[in-house]
């Protein structure tokens, strides 16, 4: 955890900070950007490339089994680190499409994102479901498109996607020079310097060949007349055709700088750092559900928990709940009030996790991300603070769209599996409902099925339980406004893990057959966000 010295104030190590996260729709490169972002920070020495042949190192910053097994992210981590005078607090989102209930919370405790494309494919869907969550939360969003080291699109169409089907105005930072096999580096239009690659190491910072303008006699004996002609008359059309980046427009979300590049070879990753970081916002002032405006570089320390992981240390059976400070500073054995019970906490183990290493931390300011260990109090949304009566709007929701029923393989270890419910249920892994009456059966529901696929490997792993699961067909859930006397022909009616009631629906149109069967009855979808 990066510190303050005894001359910085509390504001200026405030506006260090910049907190983020990368969305990207799977297999785009988001962990392998992670990756070269702490290569080039000097956090770590070589970077490694998830799902590598074998023989070769996973990504560091995946560290759960199935993770390494499957070369996808699972678990969000947080991970900081300093770069150019700079603090980067990157919160790392699963990146597979079953996991966007854990991912749209951890974009609750950002400032802004880095949206990532694929050259090839452009916008694809889970990348337009991500951006969704941004334009409502007014995040400024960067863009960067990646893999430019493979045959890629025109540059020119791909941003025309990007406006067309979200609606964003778009404008290039960098250029690129080339694609393929043919991909030379990249020229950056506020400086008007081309920088050149030479393809060294994957596994270290890129090799710069040339970084002059484009009269540098040097670029035509690297790159070719003809190569070199073509890239003169594209950097004339997009000066002419495409503005040159507001830094206000971006801040209020309006236009998305674009970064053009392949993290892969490292090619245009230092150019989009240092831009990133300059154009980036800082932590701003917290606004409460009543429009109080609390100072983020004021007396009051502020920290909202937006994410749950339970047995992060397998020594200890330990769950930490990752909060983000929004306001004020963090001292390791400070008191604060847990703002939903009231209750004096005091907050005297804290630490950072990078991967399955975690250190200590003793002191911490707004925008950070905390990991404090929690003993069972701590729920997802839950504020803490030096003031008592801090209310902020709730954090979303989300509906599941599969459910299955499940059950200890051995009854044996019936309490093991209850622990294992209870924990993976408020960590998110999956939600939880229990049959309102009869079967004693719990019933689980997920976004994707591959969340039932890490709650059957996490029991096992981590509480020792082979458990049993069974699909059950509903799709459709709703909450209802109280329990009805009796049940009906359509519909099971279950309660979630707070003993709200709900039930569980085969498709939409049973929601016109349960409410002929239930007059009075009101259902109320899950509000998401």
């Amino acid at each position: 955890m990066i510190t303050t010295t005894p001359t910085t104030t509390l504001a200026s190590e405030i506006a260090r900070r910049r907190t983020f996260a990368i969305i990207s729709h799977p297999d785009a490169g988001k962990t392998t950007l992670t990756e070269k972002l702490l290569l080039y920070s000097g956090a770590i020495r070589s970077a490694g490339i998830v799902g590598g042949k074998a023989g070769t190192r996973g990504a560091r910053s995946d560290f759960m089994a199935m993770e390494q097994e499957r070369g996808i992210s699972i678990s969000s981590a947080s991970l900081q680190i300093e770069y150019g005078g700079h603090v980067l607090n990157l919160l790392d989102t699963p990146g597979h499409q079953d996991f966007s209930e854990d991912t749209y919370r951890t974009l609750t405790a950002v400032d802004s994102a880095v949206m990532l494309l694929d050259a090839a494919r452009g916008v694809q869907a889970q990348t337009l479901k991500l951006f969704e969550v941004c334009r409502r939360r007014g995040l400024p969003v960067f863009t960067f498109i990646n893999k430019l080291d493979r045959p890629s699109r025109d540059p020119f169409d791909l941003m025309d996607e990007v406006e067309q089907v979200m609606s964003l105005q778009v404008t290039p930072i960098t250029w690129p020079i080339g694609n393929g096999p043919d991909f030379r580096g990249i020229y950056e239009r506020p400086t008007k310097r081309v920088h050149l690659y030479g393809r060294g190491a994957r596994e270290a910072r890129a090799d710069v060949l040339a970084t002059g303008g484009v009269d540098d006699p040097v670029l035509q004996g690297v790159l070719g007349a003809e190569a070199l002609a073509a890239l003169r008359d594209e950097i004339e059309t997009v000066d002419a055709l495409l503005p040159s980046v507001d830094p206000q427009r971006v801040d209020r979300a309006e236009l998305s700088p674009v970064f053009f590049g392949s993290v892969l070879t490292n090619f245009g990753v230092e150019p989009f750092l240092d831009h990133f970081l300059q154009l980036a916002p800082a932590p701003a002032d917290l606004v409460t559900e009543d429009g109080d405006r609390i100072d983020v570089a004021g007396e009051t320390f502020t920290a909202r928990v937006f994410k749950l992981q339970a047995n992060l240390d397998k020594r200890h059976r330990d769950r930490t709940a990752y909060a983000r400070i929004a306001t004020g500073t963090f001292e390791r054995g400070m008191n604060a009030v847990h703002v939903r019970t009231g209750r004096t906490m005091r907050l005297s183990r804290a630490h950072t996790l990078f991967a399955d290493e975690r250190e200590t931390v003793e002191h911490a300011v707004a925008g950070d991300v905390i990991g404090l260990v929690n003993p069972g109090l701590l729920r997802v949304g839950d504020v803490v603070s030096t003031r008592r009566d801090v209310a902020l709007p709730p954090l979303p929701r989300f509906s599941p769209e599969v459910f299955a029923t499940v059950r200890p393989r051995h009854v044996d270890r019936d309490k093991a599996f209850r622990k294992g419910l209870e924990q993976l249920g408020e960590e998110g892994v999956v939600q939880r409902f229990h049959p309102a009456q009869g079967a004693r059966d719990s019933v689980l529901g997920a976004v994707g099925t591959l969340q039932f696929d890490v709650f059957v490997r996490r029991m096992q792993d981590e509480y020792d339980v082979e458990v049993e699961i069974t699909s059950e067909p509903y799709t459709v859930i709703r909450r209802l406004d109280r329990t009805p006397r009796a049940s009906g022909r359509f519909g099971r009616l279950v309660v979630d893990a707070d003993g709200e009631p709900a039930v569980l629906l085969r498709h939409a149109r049973e929601i016109e057959y349960f409410l002929e069967e239930h007059p009075g009855i009101e259902l109320h979808a899950i509000d998401e966000g």
